[in-house]
């Protein structure tokens, strides 16, 4: 048996993570202090403690790894509190770092494709490049053993159906919930590299238990992006909606894509091109 700490455990990710997690012989722990993360995502036989990520330092430090998922975790949000980024991404992660430089546990930090942008972009690409380079350094200058899981566009069962806090899915879920047109920013021929939290649980799975020591991060996207204008047309065809184009936004980039296929080529990583499907399969 292992003891596995998830921070973030009540969200999407980390709830998924979880119930994978449950399938094999480990003890698990979830810090969450709820802010996004839901109770309706708790699962019998694991131990939830409410708090914030600053805390950690408060737990034991007999765990064997830590997924450290908890973050403020959308671009335009970050634009609206940009010091609580600040403070969950950066200063959080360093306390982590901190807490697991004394406990000699390993960590998996949930980066972001928003690295291979401009930080200035925006607060989130900003704070999570930070959080990124204070994993970094943590490795190199106190021989932490931590391990960066960099994220692309994340989908799937659980995510946030919420016009603030979800992903552009979650958003348009919550529009068609309500009967309102979805709204294309820009022109709409921005494409994202979509993942399924399927894929990055199995990812995550990997990292966490490869001897491989990554000098940058390991990149967990499918390697195939699609425009908005090709997501709104899955959407029409399930749901036979109308789209309203609004004004371009910060932080908006044109195009994500995974960088690297190192996952691929020395973990057996085989992510699935699931988007479509998904789509076709929600239920409102």
């Amino acid at each position: 048996m292992i003891k596995v700490l998830v921070t973030g455990g009540a969200g999407f990710i980390g709830s998924n993570l979880i119930k994978e997690l449950k399938k094999y012989d480990n003890h698990i722990f979830s810090l969450d202090n709820y802010s996004t993360g839901s109770k309706d995502n708790e699962l019998d036989g694991v131990t939830y403690i409410n708090d914030d990520i600053t805390n950690i330092g408060n737990l034991d430090n007999d765990f064997d790894v830590c997924f450290h998922l908890a973050a403020q975790s959308r671009v335009q949000p970050s634009f609206d509190n940009p010091e609580e980024s600040f403070r969950i991404n950066v200063y959080g992660t360093s306390k982590v770092m901190e807490w697991a430089k004394d406990s000699n546990v390993k960590i998996v930090y949930a980066g972001s494709s928003s690295k291979h942008h401009s930080p200035s972009d925006s607060p989130y690409a900003m704070y999570k490049f930070l959080g990124e380079e204070v994993c970094k350094l943590y490795k190199k200058s106190y021989n932490v053993n931590v391990e960066i899981a960099r994220f692309y566009n994340v989908y799937g069962p659980g995510e946030s159906v919420d016009e603030k806090h979800g992903n552009v899915i979650g958003i348009w879920t919550a529009k068609v919930i309500n009967g309102e047109p979805l709204p294309i920013v820009g022109d709409g021929e921005q494409k994202r590299d979509f993942i399924h939290v399927y894929d990055i649980v199995d990812g995550l799975n990997k990292i966490s238990l490869t001897k491989f020591r990554h000098e940058d991060a390991w990149e967990l996207g499918t390697g195939i992006n699609y425009s908005i204008n090709t997501l709104f047309d899955y959407f029409n065809k399930r749901f036979n909606v109308k789209s309203i184009n609004i004004p371009d936004q910060p932080g908006n980039y044109r195009k994500t894509l995974r960088n690297n296929d190192d996952m691929l080529r020395l973990l057996n990583w085989k992510p699935k091109d699931r988007l479509s499907e998904h789509i076709k399969s929600l239920q409102i």
